[in-house]
């Protein structure tokens, strides 16, 4: 008697599935990635100004922040719910939910960054005459870069989790395929795009450490030195007469 196929026997693990399915699985991919980044894009850039202004009068960073974090605690669907009358049935949907809850780690984590410059960083630049936006673009941001791009792997991760919400208005990527394989109870199109969705979360911070580390050298040889120091004080310590 011929095997039946794992298509019919609904298995969690299919082959065939991935064969016959390989374009479905692409696109909806292609659409996970570009939500995402269209997401945390349009995050960053309005996270910036907001943290610039928080940093610029102080009396603004406490409603900011606390906006920001109100706006995160508000379950998915609900968001959704609230923005359905402005942007319709539509990916605008989607993408202006995850950009709101994009804010609440991107600006606290750039407001961060900013505010740890050093003084003596900002009073060397003005003196060689920079004015502020030179000094912004020059000193400011690349010092506060560790902060901020720890805040954009924080927040692609999670985006990408979130945009499987997505699925509820059809514009989910492999949120869609998760949530059509559970009404239909479709065992290896759950998993399958359950699995790809964990790797993009994965794929996305690991390419997100390199470009951390490469656009911030000078914070690996800051771990280095401090390491050598705490070894030799270690061992001078070891080395003391008791």
């Amino acid at each position: 008697m011929a095997k039946q196929s794992c298509l019919v026997t609904n298995d969690w693990i299919c082959g065939e599935y991935l064969r016959t399915r390989s374009q479905e699985l692409i696109d909806a991919t292609l659409q996970h990635i570009g939500i995402t980044l269209v997401s945390v894009a349009i995050g960053l850039a309005v996270s910036l100004p907001l943290a610039l202004l928080a940093r610029r009068w102080r009396f603004l960073a406490g409603p900011i922040l606390g906006v920001t974090t109100v706006l995160y605690t508000v379950p998915s669907l609900a968001m959704f719910s609230l923005l359905l009358p402005f942007f319709g049935l539509s990916i605008s949907l989607v993408v202006t939910g995850l950009v709101l809850y994009s804010l609440t780690v991107l600006v606290r984590n750039i407001l961060a960054g900013l505010q740890a410059v050093p003084d003596e960083a900002r009073d060397a630049a003005k003196g060689m005459g920079y004015g502020p936006l030179r000094l912004l673009w020059e000193v400011e941001l690349p010092l506060a870069l560790p902060a901020l791009l720890a805040g954009v792997r924080i927040t692609t991760v999670s985006t990408v989790a979130l945009t499987t919400v997505g699925a509820i208005v059809d514009y989910g990527g492999l949120g869609t395929l998760i949530l059509d394989g559970l009404d239909t109870t479709f065992k290896a199109q759950v998993l399958t795009a359950s699995v790809l969705c964990v790797l993009l979360a994965i794929v996305a911070d690991v390419l997100l450490l390199g470009l951390q580390r490469l656009l911030t050298p000078w914070t690996r040889v800051h771990r280095i030195r401090t390491s050598r120091a705490a070894r030799k004080a270690a061992v001078a310590k070891v080395a003391e007469p008791a």
